[in-house]
Parts: C-alpha cells; structure tokens; sequence
C-alpha cells in the first residue's frame, strides 16, 4: 500500500511538473515583403538603373551612397550607407537578358535594419506603354529568439522592409521618368 502511494504521489507530482513547464516556443519563420510599382518608360530605361548593382544611392532616397566591389558580378558586395549605419549586401544573381539581380544580406546590422537576414530580387517587365518593377524579400525578423523585444520582431522587420522598398520604388520613378 505504501508503495502504491509513493507511486500514485510520484506520478501527480510528474503531472504537475509537465503542467507547469512553460510551452516550447518556436524560433523566427520566414516574413515576406512584395512591392510593385509602375514606371512610364521602357523596360531597358528603368533596368539602366535598377539593374546595375552599384547605383542605388543614385535613385533611393534612404541610401546616401553604396560602393561594389566588383560591379555587376555574382559575389560582388555592395555597402549601402543609410541614416543609421551600413548594410553589407551580395550579389547572388545577375540577369540582363530577363532584366533580373538577387542580392542578400551579407552582414547583420540591427540598428539600421530590424532583420537578421534577408534575400531580395528586383525584376522590370513591360507593362502597355511602360514598365512594372517587382521588389521582394525573403527575410528574418532581428532577433531570432523565442521572445523578441517590439523593435525586433517580426512586425518591425516587416514594416521597415516594406518602407524601404516603397520608397526606393518611388525613387526609381522618379528618376526613370525624369530622365525620359
């Protein structure tokens, strides 16, 4: 009898252990950022900018300057200095011919951007008269713990990806179309 009780108080105090153990959380999963916009000049006017690695400092109002080190080569890096510091990018994929480049986040940097990491492409295709411009993101939110701070959690990641794409979008019109 007494070993029935140590038994039966053994297996309630096990019960209400696994009760009280705090749920297992799960890290970050992947966020996604789309925007798209429509430029009224050809497709080869808007790809002489957004396809060429080294000159988003010319059209993104965010990017004061960015420097390549080896152009439009897969593997090539591009510093992108912001308001806030610098992101280190790499050129993944370089496509003239279907007027397409890939890039990542090759360096980590909270302060300027509340992502742990990031993969983007950019495409230009004709549409009617003009041109339609894709940008998306394939991202990590800045702190990949199961508790992230607000600044750094999936929302924040989301919303300043999708203000820095806006914008640069908006850019790009406004230099494509202004020259012509």
């Amino acid at each position: 009898m007494i070993a029935r009780r140590h038994f039966l108080s053994l297996m309630t105090a096990s019960a209400a252990v696994a009760l009280v153990r705090p749920a297992r959380a799960h890290g970050p999963t992947p966020q996604k950022v789309s925007q798209t916009i429509t430029i009224a000049a050809s497709p080869d006017a808007v790809w002489k900018f957004a396809g060429d690695f080294g000159l988003m400092s010319v059209w993104h109002p965010m990017v004061q300057s960015s420097r390549v080190s080896n152009g439009n080569t897969p593997g090539s890096e591009r510093e992108l200095e912001l308001e806030k510091g610098v992101l280190i990018e790499s050129l993944d994929e370089y496509d003239a011919k279907q007027m397409l480049i890939a890039w990542r986040l090759s360096k980590e940097n909270v302060e300027v951007m509340p992502v742990s990491f990031y993969s983007s492409s950019m495409t230009v295709k004709p549409s009617g008269s003009g041109s339609e411009v894709e940008w998306d993101a394939r991202l990590y939110r800045g702190d990949t713990g199961n508790f992230p701070p607000d600044e750094l959690n999936d929302e924040a990641a989301v919303a300043a990806m999708t203000a820095f794409y806006k914008a640069g979008l908006e850019g790009l019109k406004a230099k494509v179309e202004k020259k012509g």
